[in-house]
């Protein structure tokens, strides 16, 4: 892209320069069409004839972003899509500073003359809404270039690139002959200008003029003065060079007594151009005219010049504002006086960056990075000095922690300290150690106990605040201290003890846990910061482990002794019954929040948490909330069993079984009726979830207890299939060597014997790798013994058992129903008193298996109705009861050695042992 230079020739800008010097490929001077697919490099339009401004796109363009690389390659071209009028349909891209494109959106181009603009510009208007993406003055000595048959591209100004991927190459045409009609070139050219490489004109800028001359400072030339400077900023040199003159000449400080002139004169056009002066001197983005221009004897003046921005119809007050409204405080007395003045300016520079300069356009992003840093930078000098000033600190914790601090001034302390902390976010790591080691030296940490045990909310937020920063730099850090202050109270508790009085302390971590369980808030804002510092502090995955000690176990065993009751104390109290005692919404939030640290240390914590959910019960008393209004809580309660059941710990599973804690799931799931939801859905991956990893013990529970309400569930076979489950592990039970033999066929292969393994073994090394070509599989010796008779032997054995155990089992039933003997009925209720659909469902109808059907090991009126010569029946029975409890071993010799000795039971040991 172009400029028209003073001889009258059209020079390559700046950005084009910057690329050939990086080593990108410079494309060659072009009267013709361009056969490489590399971009243009853009062009840079006459300073004062920039007329473009991109909107910010709609919600989101159609597709997503197409990074492209300028010099490597042509931006994205589109898509594709149907569109009722595609020809004109674009998508409009920037060149970042990464040199990257950035896709600003999807839409409609056309060309127009704009009033505003006075002249024919480019119109983008979006697809999503009609918004307007680009409005672009078509200027004649600006370089547009056509790229493969649908881009244009070129540059609105230095550092800025823009480019038009059409989604049809007819609309691209009819654009590009209007462009080519306004800067009067033929349509068949693929570029508007000719290039001349920049350097000549570098050079002939040095021989010409080896340094800027500026206007000598006069009222009646601050217009010219500020057209030098706007017609400086686009190009690297001319900025560099009227950079230095500014400094050379002091020329800050004699606009700077203009401004008085012309304040004092009230000469508003005069105030106009000042302000395009400074704020052009803002983009020059060099750190010793900052220097200058924030010193003390300046700033004030700078930002009056800022105030008459010509946009608006009456100035801005910024002056008034920081010297009668923004009041300097010293919560403790700063005795450097460079110090004062250094945190002076650093909250005058961050006013003028964030009120008094205007938002930076897409073309100023980058020019305003030096006043990042200079920011930065003031905010790293003051962090260290004070961190330096040990009598400051002193002072500063000493005040904090005496009871004798009015409430007011403890709040200014407190906030003081935030604010401290939240500039050494700035620091560097090793400075950063520096400080929050500094902090922990000067007892940060007791002072913030001492805060967070106040009644005030607004200091306790500061001190939470400030208490996140810590956590967040580092956890260990809290951890050692929280377990050597309960070393420490767990002396004096012991000495108080022997005197006989009563100890009050609280543990720094438990207050954290108090005030999340006391948050008044509705939304629970701060529960919500403080349960993520929680769950930061008890995460293993940042606990160190030394040789001589291991983080993990000490800090685990101490929050379990010491915490862990405190965080559970709402739980508890609020599932003392079938249902939630309060059942509000904000108690349930609270709850939610607790049950998602639980939940998160049942995934994370091995025998700590499973220690404490079966020795208090935990699991039962969250699956009370099973039974809230609010389906959140009743899902998070759900969630923290699923995580459990997920674990596949037969001690978890031993404990559910007992405490018949499915029963809560399913008494949810029925009255969920036919709802599809996520609590239906959520159910149903439990169950799907015990089926798939073939949790054998509790899918017996599951069968055995719940079966008759569950077997009306066809809409999806999860519960059909732990039904095939269950039944099939009673067949295997029934016939070990029917287990045995469907072992053999599921693995195409006859079981090895053991004693058979180095025969083969060497049997393969011996085979010659001709043999194994020939596909032959290589059988022991002991294998190609058994024959097909051994195999079909088991089966018509099963099937006469089965035959057999079926009439058995009905005489056994008709027996007890003449006997007069009801077996107890399954209940969803645990009290007597409360009867349900379930209960009626599973006391008229027992089901084989189930805890009141005949021959069930958990039915004690079972064994007393079966007559003494059906010890085969009782045999059978007895084993089924063991479904899962016992894991039995493969081999079929170990099989048969314990059905000999099930048989040689007596009747009434095996019915003890079921039961």
């Amino acid at each position: 892209m172009t400029n028209t230079g003073r001889d009258g020739r059209t020079h390559r800008p700046a950005l084009a320069r910057r690329c050939v010097q990086r080593g990108a490929r410079e494309p060659r001077a072009v009267t013709g069409a361009i056969s490489v697919p590399p971009p243009p490099l853009p062009a840079l339009p006459p300073p004062r004839q920039l007329r473009a401004r991109l909107l910010p796109p709609s919600e989101a363009s159609a597709a997503g972003p197409f990074p492209g690389r300028l010099l490597a390659g042509p931006p994205p071209r589109f898509p594709g899509g149907t569109m009722t009028d595609t020809r004109r349909r674009v998508k409009v891209y920037t060149l970042n500073e990464d040199r990257q494109w950035d896709d600003r959106g999807t839409g409609h181009v056309s060309s127009g003359y704009v009033e505003r603009l006075k002249g024919m510009s480019l119109l983008v208007r979006a697809e999503s809404d009609g918004s307007l993406l680009l409005e672009s003055k078509i200027n004649p000595n600006t370089a547009y270039q056509k790229q493969q048959d649908t881009l244009i591209v070129w540059s609105e100004a230095e550092n800025y690139d823009l480019a038009l991927s059409f989604q049809e190459k007819a609309g691209c045409d009819e654009i590009w002959e209007k462009i080519c009609q306004v800067q009067g070139k033929d349509p068949s050219v693929d570029i508007t200008q000719d290039l001349v490489d920049e350097s000549e004109e570098e050079r002939f800028d040095d021989m010409s003029s080896p340094g800027l001359e500026l206007p000598s400072c006069e009222l009646s030339r601050l217009e010219e003065i500020a057209e030098l400077v706007a017609s400086s900023l686009p190009s690297p040199l001319r900025r560099e060079k009227l950079a230095l003159a500014l400094e050379n000449e002091g020329y800050i400080k004699k606009l700077l007594e203009l401004f008085h002139v012309c304040e004092d004169l009230e000469n508003i056009e005069g105030l106009h151009h000042l302000y395009e002066i400074i704020k052009g001197i803002f983009l020059l983005n060099r750190t010793a005219l900052f220097e200058v221009m924030f010193s003390e004897e300046c700033i004030m003046d700078v930002i009056g010049c800022l105030e008459y921005d010509p946009a608006l119809s009456q100035p801005r007050k910024h002056r008034e504002f920081l010297t009668k409204t923004a009041k300097f405080k010293e919560v403790i007395p700063i005795s450097d006086p460079e110090l004062k003045q250094k945190i002076h300016q650093t909250y005058r520079v961050q006013y003028i960056q964030d009120m008094v300069l205007p938002t930076p356009s897409v073309f100023e992003e980058n020019m305003l990075s030096t006043l990042h840093s200079f920011i930065f930078f003031n905010k790293v000098e003051i962090v260290g000095m004070l961190q330096e000033d040990e009598k400051f600190l002193t002072d500063l914790f000493a005040q904090l922690t005496d009871e004798a601090t009015d409430e007011e001034k403890r709040q200014e302390l407190v906030n003081f300290l935030k604010e401290f902390c939240a500039f050494s976010q700035t620091l560097q790591p090793q400075n950063r150690d520096a400080f929050f080691k500094t902090l922990s030296n000067m007892g940060i940490l007791p002072a913030l106990e001492v805060i967070l045990g106040m009644d005030d909310t607004q200091v306790r937020s500061a001190a939470t605040d400030i208490f996140s920063y810590l956590v967040e730099y580092n956890p260990s850090m809290v951890r050692e201290f929280v377990m050597q202050e309960a070393q420490q109270n767990d002396d004096v508790s012991k000495k108080l003890t022997e005197q006989k009085i009563t100890s009050k302390d609280i543990l720094l971590i438990n207050l954290i846990i108090e005030h999340m369980i006391c948050d008044t808030d509705p939304e629970l804002g701060g529960a919500v910061q403080l349960m993520g510092l929680l769950r930061t502090l008890v995460d293993p995955e940042n606990m160190l482990a030394t040789a001589n000690k291991t983080e993990k176990t000490e800090f685990l065993g101490f929050f379990y002794k010491h915490c862990m009751h405190v965080l559970t104390a709402p739980l508890l109290a609020n599932t003392t019954e079938d249902k939630p005692s309060k059942d509000d919404f904000q108690t349930a939030q609270l709850l939610a929040l607790v049950l998602e640290l639980l939940t998160f240390c049942v995934e994370h914590h091995t025998y700590h948490i499973k220690n404490y959910i079966i020795n208090k019960d935990i699991l039962r008393r969250v699956l009370v909330l099973m039974a809230s209004k609010h389906a959140f809580l009743a899902l998070c309660a759900l969630r923290f069993k699923r995580k459990i059941i997920g674990l596949k710990d037969e001690f978890y599973n031993r404990y559910i079984m007992k405490s018949f804690l499915f029963e809560p799931v399913v008494k949810a799931f029925l009255n969920n009726g036919s709802r599809y939801n996520l609590m239906n859905s959520a159910i149903i991956e439990m169950f799907e979830f015990i089926r798939v990893e073939d949790i054998k013990s509790l899918t017996a529970h599951v069968i055995e207890n719940y079966w008759k309400a569950l077997e009306d569930v066809d809409y999806v076979q999860t519960f059909k299939g732990l039904k095939l489950r269950f039944e099939q592990q009673r067949e295997r039970q029934d016939n070990p060597k029917l287990d045995s033999m469907r072992s053999i066929l599921r693995n195409h292969r006859y079981r090895r014997d053991a004693r058979t393994l180095e025969d083969e073994e060497e049997m393969w090394f011996n085979t010659d790798e001709d043999d194994m070509e020939d596909g032959e599989a290589v059988v022991s010796p002991s294998d190609k013994t058994k024959n097909d008779d051994d195999i079909m032997d088991p089966i018509s054995k099963f099937m006469e058992r089965k035959k057999l155990k079926e009439s058995e089992e009905k005489e056994v039933l008709l027996k007890t129903n003449l006997s007069g003997r009801q077996s107890p009925s399954f209940k969803l209720s645990l009290s007597s008193g409360t009867k349900t659909n379930l209960t009626s469902q599973s006391s008229t109808t027992n089901l084989p298996g189930s805890p009141g059907s005949p021959g069930s090991p958990g039915s004690p009126g079972s064994p007393g109705s079966v007559p003494k010569n059906t010890s085969q029946t009782a045999a059978i029975t007895t084993k089924g009861g063991l479904v899962g409890l016992v894991d039995y071993p493969d081999d079929d010799e170990d099989d048969d050695e314990d059905e000999d000795k099930e048989d040689t039971l007596p009747l009434s040991k095996k019915a003890k042992f079921d039961s």
